[in-house]
C-alpha cells in the first residue's frame, strides 16, 4: 500500500502542511517537530509523490555510487570508472544527452549510513544505484538492505553490485559483479607454500565483511590442503583482524610476530594493510623478503612502486567499475542469472621469496 503525506502526518502527530514544510525545507519548523516528522518518514519509508512529481522528474537523472571510503584507491578506482559510463562527455558539445548525474556517497563503512544514503536516493527517485565493495553480514542489516533495494527496484531504480556478492537469492538486482576473493586468497597462500613457507601470519580485515571472510576462507583452504593448519600452531592464533588501513597492518603484524617469532611470511588483507605490515617488519630489524615475505591483495597502483615491489592479487577494479556503470545505464546486458564472478590474478613480485634456512 502506498504511504501518503497524511499517513506521515498522523504518525508524527502534526498537520500535513507541517510535513510538507519539513520536507520542502522552505519554512521554519521547531527542531523537535522536524525530528518527529523525519522519524515518521523513515519508519513508514515514505517517498515523495503526487504534488512532488515535478521534483521527482527533475531528479530522475541521478545515479548514486556508494563507497566505503573514496580516499581508498580500491573504491576510488571503481567509482571513477563507473562515473565514466554514467556521466560521460556525451557528444562533446557540452549539452546533456543520455548522461546521468553520478553522486558519490561515502558511507565510511557504516551500515546505518549505507541505509540512510539509499533512503535519500530513493526519495530522489534515483535512476540507478551502484553499491561497491564488500557487504556487512549482520543479519538485521542484510534484511533491511534487501527490503530497501526491493522497494527501490519496484519503483524503477536499477540496482548494481560491484565487488560484492548478492545478499540472497531473489535479490532485486540488475547484476552483481563479485570478485573471486576466495580463489585469489587461496592462490596467494599456495604461492607462499610453494616457496617453502610453513608458518604464515594473516592480517585480516573487519570480520563482519564479506570480502574479509572470503579472502580468509581462501587462505585457510590452502593451509588445509597442504596440511599446515595444525602445523601453523592453529591458524586462528596467527590471524589478527582490523580495519583495512595501514595502521592496522602495522599493529597486527607486530602482534603476529610476538605470538610466533618463527613466522616467515605475512599475508595482508589488502595492499594498504600490506604497507603497514612491511613497516612493522622493518622496524623489527628484519628484511623483506630475506627474513619475512609480505603479500597483499588488490594490486593497487602503488603496490608495484613499493620496495621491494609487492606480491599481490590483481582485481580488475577499473574494468569492473566501468562495467557496473554500463549496467546501471542499461548500456550492457546483465550476465546470465544476473551474477558474474570476476577472476583474480596472482602478481608475483619481489616481496616474497623462499624462507631463510638456518
Amino acid at each position: 500500500m502506498t504511504v501518503t503525506l497524511a499517513d506521515v502526518a498522523a504518525r508524527a502527530r502534526v498537520s500535513p502542511a507541517t510535513v510538507s514544510r519539513v520536507l520542502n525545507g522552505n519554512y521554519p519548523v521547531a527542531a523537535s517537530t522536524r525530528e518527529r516528522v523525519l522519524r515518521a518518514v523513515d519508519d513508514l519509508d515514505y517517498v515523495l509523490n503526487g504534488p512532488a512529481s515535478s521534483l521527482a522528474a527533475a531528479t530522475s537523472d541521478l545515479v548514486g555510487i556508494l563507497v566505503n571510503d573514496i580516499a581508498d584507491p580500491f573504491f576510488g578506482i571503481m567509482a571513477g570508472a563507473a562515473q565514466t559510463q554514467i556521466g560521460g562527455p556525451g557528444d562533446g558539445s557540452g549539452r546533456a544527452g543520455g548522461e546521468k548525474l553520478a553522486v558519490i556517497c561515502n558511507t565510511g563503512g557504516s551500515p546505518e549510513r549505507e541505509l540512510t544514503y539509499l533512503t535519500l536516493l530513493q526519495r530522489q527517485r534515483a535512476a540507478a544505484v551502484v553499491l561497491t565493495g564488500g557487504a556487512v553480514e549482520y543479519p538485521d542489516h542484510q534484511a533491511a538492505m534487501a527490503a530497501k533495494l526491493a522497494k527501490m527496484a519496484d519503483a524503477g531504480t536499477r540496482i548494481v553490485f560491484c565487488g560484492r556478492p548478492p545478499l540472497a537469492e531473489g535479490d532485486a538486482l540488475v547484476a552483481a559483479l563479485a570478485f573471486d576473493n576466495r580463489g585469489g586468497g587461496r592462490r596467494l597462500t599456495e604461492h607462499l607454500i610453494s616457496l617453502g613457507h610453513r608458518r604464515i601470519g594473516y592480517v585480516a580485515g573487519p570480520p563482519e565483511r564479506t570480502t574479509t571472510r572470503h579472502r580468509l576462507e581462501g587462505h585457510r583452504e590452502a593451509l588445509r590442503a597442504a596440511g599446515l593448519d595444525a602445523e601453523a600452531g592453529d591458524a586462528e592464533r596467527l590471524t589478527v583482524h582490523g580495519p583495512y588501513d595501514r595502521r592496522s597492518g602495522y599493529e597486527a603484524t607486530l602482534d603476529i610476530l610476538r605470538r610466533d617469532p618463527a613466522v616467515t611470511a605475512v599475508v595482508a588483507a589488502n595492499d594498504t594493510v600490506a604497507l603497514g605490515a612491511c613497516a612493522a617488519v622493518r622496524d623489527q630489524g628484519l628484511r623483506i623478503p630475506q627474513d619475512i615475505s609480505v603479500a597483499g591483495f588488490d594490486d593497487l597502483p602503488f603496490s608495484v612502486d613499493a620496495v621491494p615491489a609487492l606480491t599481490t592479487v590483481r582485481l580488475p577494479l577499473f574494468e569492473a567499475g566501468a562495467r557496473a556503470g554500463r549496467l546501471a545505464m542499461g548500456k550492457e546486458n546483465p550476465p546470465p542469472g544476473g551474477i558474474a564472478t570476476i577472476a583474480a590474478e596472482l602478481m608475483i613480485r619481489g616481496s616474497t621469496a623462499p624462507p631463510r634456512v638456518g
